[in-house]
């Protein structure tokens, strides 16, 4: 009961913290654990949460080379498979700087914006077109919302190494959600027999789904 009224007081304290657990995923700290002194609660939710979203995204763009039918998108898929990377390996590497264990809280979780395991396992089971749909739709949310929880790090974080992170993230998923835009526009109109993604989390990414739970104080 205690830690649960620790958790809501997050959650009106800062937008990001109330994105991690308002879809009811928080972590349980390691006793004799804390976050390093120019560590902030924000800093490690954000931590936390962007490690998930990069691995899903990533899944997604390691299955392009053999599932897609355009060039160009498997050229933009192995682009950002890399920066991706990259930016696991950063995340990490502040993640170990904050003294926050790393203890997966939000592990074969689906939140909001994050590429969904029922979207990996439907863009595995498809080819060409329809493939290609899901994976511009599924990365575009993704990137959405990764700007968004990026944003929210830069005004309530702490730490520069995690706020500069941040910035970085965000300017580069920019960079990314124009490419897929244009992508997208090159793309053929959906005939009615072919599969599509039904709407989703994917689909559906916004600012109100990062804040809007803010208990009234």
């Amino acid at each position: 009961m205690q830690l649960r009224r620790h958790l809501l007081t997050l959650w009106s304290a800062c937008a990001m913290v109330v994105a991690l657990l308002a879809v009811g995923c928080t972590s349980q700290p390691t006793p004799g654990s804390s976050p390093g002194p120019a560590f902030n609660a924000t800093d490690t939710a954000w931590i936390l949460l962007m490690i998930p979203m990069a691995e899903r995204a990533q899944l997604l763009t390691d299955l392009a080379p053999s599932r897609t039918a355009d060039p160009s998108l498997a050229q933009l898929a192995a682009k950002t498979g890399s920066t991706l990377r990259g930016d696991l390996r950063r995340l990490r590497a502040v993640l170990r700087l904050s003294g926050a264990p790393d203890t997966h809280p939000h592990e074969g979780h689906d939140m909001p914006g994050m590429v969904s395991l029922g979207t990996l396992e439907k863009a595995a089971a498809t080819n060409g077109q329809a493939f290609d749909r899901i994976l511009i739709d599924a990365l575009r949310a993704d990137f959405t919302q990764s700007r968004l929880l990026c944003a929210d790090e830069q005004t309530h974080g702490q730490a520069d190494e995690a706020t500069e992170l941040a910035a970085a993230i965000a300017r580069s998923t920019a960079e990314q959600i124009t490419q897929l835009d244009k992508l997208r526009a090159a793309q053929p109109a959906t005939s009615g027999d072919e599969t599509t993604v039904a709407p989703g989390p994917d689909a559906t990414v916004s600012r109100t789904s990062v804040a809007s739970r803010t208990p009234a104080l």
